[in-house]
């Protein structure tokens, strides 16, 4: 069985956004801290060398191999742009992202280059689906 390679590290999350060398990307992401740790009430890690995620919980894929800990939702604020972990299939997805403002979205992620391109009363309420609906769907399926 294969073990996810993006594991929860102990690295300082403040030290760590303080690195970041462009000004606006940094403050920007000191703002999406905020707004996670606000909307989830959860304590932030690193989670590989960029990744901040919010909660844990085990993961194990029932069509792969994988399998490991893994956060609720997070971002990782890369070179070019923000990448945010919070696209499960929660209600009024689509509503919520058509309104959301400038973005790109891959499997699972949702892509803003800049912060001004986006509501971020809108951002804070798609963090918030994602994460009540990441929480409620594992505590079914673990009876929790």
């Amino acid at each position: 069985m294969g073990e996810l390679k993006t594991k929860k590290t102990d690295k300082n999350v403040e030290e760590y956004l303080n690195s970041i060398d462009h000004e606006r990307r940094r403050s920007e992401a000191f703002q999406l801290l905020e707004m996670f740790k606000r909307v989830t009430g959860e304590k932030p890690y690193i989670w590989g060398d960029s990744i901040i995620g919010f909660g844990e919980y085990y993961y194990e894929h029932e069509r792969s191999s994988q399998k490991g800990d893994w956060f609720y939702c997070g971002f990782s604020p890369r070179k070019t742009k923000h990448s945010l972990y919070v696209l499960s299939d929660f209600d009024k997805k689509d509503q919520l992202l058509a309104k959301l403002g400038k973005h790109k979205t891959g499997v699972g992620c949702l892509y803003i280059n800049k912060l001004a391109d986006v509501d971020l009363e809108v951002l804070e309420k798609i963090i918030e689906a994602d994460y009540v609906h990441t929480k409620k769907g594992l505590a079914r399926k673990f009876n929790i």
